[in-house]
């Protein structure tokens, strides 16, 4: 969950009035947020740098608040503070408007077919006369790290520039260029360099070393330019200094270059609409076209409301409280999702606003409802069906067999149920096609190419890999190989193995079969080719034990079934 720190002063001028920590802990829970920490500036610096380092630190109380990984909207003081006064009846939600220039045309931003090759899309728009002050200016350059690090994916998806609109001018151009090609002044830098320079420059900056695998090895790195050629920024790196906003700045030029355009959408959105506020004209923003190389004009932000319809019959059955349908709707009302009785029925109609693009199902619909009704206020009541839970039988007997197996001597291992091709079949001597293996359709490295099918593989790698442990070793391993199944409704099965290895300078083959022997014992199988076990060879490198009986093993009051299809296999060399 991301963590937002506000300065609690601030926080409570915002609201209107000051809390206890103990009442504000007890807001954020009824609002679905937790209060992790209370802490300061020079509290942390102190505990992660020493206390050399933390004199002359700010003594300012931050609230650290835990915020669920979806609510981009609660990624900043703005829409916090927003938040909790519309859930507090204090506010209602604002309406969020797209509005045209007030003269002329909008701003452009036009998309070469270059960029199509690292980062296709691009989505842009203006937060026209507004005013900064030093809170608002560090709460907005933080929302834009918040989201980096959450929705953008470290800048993998979607990288956010932000311009003062008064220092350039349109249309702008988003193309891509040779690293030699671009050259400009970064931000907060006093010369010009190359991208190819900048890429050394940054490799030892703690902050943006980070992100320069997103580009570093394309042959074209993404750049924006303004009708000057003047640099925007060269995403998903760095801006460039010429455009970088201050406190004096009053119109902000935002674009986002990305692999996905829908988080680009929804980052813009959450962009704007939590800064909107204090434009001129609040929760108002100017639109910006952008043109796709084909010739294609979209318009942004698109700040889309839509309408979802659901039953109040189905919040209460699935929450467990009984509420009339106008009571549901100003429950949701509470959580800025605009709501009111359709009169067809108990059906309730919803508005999802720009800023809840986390809500995409009844269920999230059903879930804001009770957090507004208050999880504590939900009366318990006695589940209608009683259930005893109990171990799985197979997992039971698997258990007991690994605690005699490992009194024997044995050290269990745990390899890993995917390996490579070569593992199973040519290592083995067999031939892939013959080992009823399920495959991997896009294995990511050939060490996960197959699903086994045997336990040996594993242990014949374990042992590989730790020759220089002295002798002899003693393994075993039951756990499940997955084999291809018709009958199944996926094609494959899992089955219960137990395969044991003795590795020494000298034979030790009556060493497996004691342990065969013992296991047989525990399992109350006696020898026999009849009703029992008996051994014989198999083919590979392998001795095999095959169980003739078929009847139930009572193991402490659970009943586990031996099969020829769920079998333990004792195999060793």
């Amino acid at each position: 969950m991301p963590t937002v720190g506000v300065k609690r002063d601030l926080l409570f001028k915002a609201l209107g009035r000051s809390y206890t920590d103990v009442e504000f802990d007890e807001l954020c829970f009824e609002f679905g947020l937790e209060l992790d920490e209370i802490t300061s500036e020079k509290e942390i610096i102190s505990r992660e740098q020493g206390d050399s380092k933390a004199s002359g630190a700010s003594d300012v109380i931050l609230y650290k608040i835990d915020v669920p990984a979806n609510r981009y909207d609660l990624l900043c003081l703005e829409g916090l503070v927003r938040g909790l006064q519309v859930f507090r009846n204090k506010l209602e939600a604002p309406r969020y408007r797209r509005v045209s220039p007030v003269s002329g045309g909008p701003q452009r931003l036009i998309i070469t077919p270059e960029p199509s090759s690292v980062r296709p899309h691009a989505v842009a728009a203006v937060l026209r006369n507004i005013t900064f002050t030093q809170e608002r200016y560090d709460s907005f350059i933080e929302l834009q790290e918040k989201l980096h690090q959450n929705i953008c994916r470290k800048r993998s998806l979607v990288a956010i520039g932000t311009h003062d609109l008064d220092t350039i001018s349109g249309p702008f151009t988003y193309t891509a260029k040779a690293p030699g090609d671009i050259c400009f002044k970064p931000l907060n830098q006093s010369q010009e360099y190359t991208a190819s320079q900048l890429m050394s420059l940054y490799k030892t900056d703690s902050h943006l070393r980070h992100y320069l695998h997103i580009i570093e090895d394309k042959p074209v790195y993404p750049v924006i330019y303004d009708s000057n050629g003047v640099v925007l920024s060269m995403p998903p790196i760095i801006n460039g200094d010429h455009s970088k906003i201050t406190l004096k700045t009053k119109n902000v030029f935002i674009e986002c270059t990305a692999t996905d355009v829908t988080k680009a959408r929804i980052v813009l959105d959450m962009m704007v609409t939590m800064f909107s506020e204090y434009c001129s004209q609040p929760f108002t923003v100017e639109e910006a076209e952008v043109v796709y190389p084909d010739g294609k004009t979209c318009t942004y932000p698109e700040l889309a409301y839509r309408k979802e319809k659901l039953s109040s019959a189905f919040i209460n059955q699935k929450v467990g409280i009984n509420e009339s349908t106008e009571k549901l709707a100003q429950l949701l009302t509470r959580m800025c999702l605009r709501s009111q009785p359709t009169g067809v029925g108990d059906e309730i109609e919803v508005e999802i606003p720009p800023t809840r693009s986390d809500v995409i199902h009844a269920c999230d619909i059903m879930e804001d409802a009770a957090m507004a009704y208050g999880f504590n206020n939900i009366t318990r009541t006695t589940p209608r069906t009683y259930t005893v839970a109990n171990q799985f039988p197979l997992n039971k007997l698997t258990e007991l067999l690994r605690q005699d197996l490992a009194a024997a001597g044995f050290t269990e291992a745990l390899n890993f149920a995917l390996c490579s091709q070569d593992d199973i079949a040519d290592k083995l001597g067999k031939k892939i096609s013959e080992t009823k293996a399920v495959h991997i359709s896009n294995p990511k490295t050939a060490e996960f190419q197959v699903a086994r099918t045997t336990l040996l593989a594993g242990l014949l790698k374990t042992i590989a890999a730790n020759r220089k442990m002295p002798l002899p070793l003693k393994l075993f391993e039951i756990s499940d190989v997955v084999l291809q199944d018709p009958t199944k409704d996926v094609g494959a099965r899992n089955s219960r193995r137990f395969c044991a290895v003795y590795y020494n300078r000298s034979p030790g083959f009556e060493v497996i079969h004691g342990l065969l022997d013992r296991t047989m014992q525990l399992l109350e199988v006696k020898p026999g080719r009849g009703e029992g076990y008996h051994i014989q060879a198999s083919d590979g490198h392998t001795a095999g034990c095959l169980i003739s009986s078929c009847r139930p093993i009572q193991t402490t009051n659970q009943c586990a079934q031996v099969s020829a299809e769920e079998r333990g296999e004792a195999e060793g060399r």
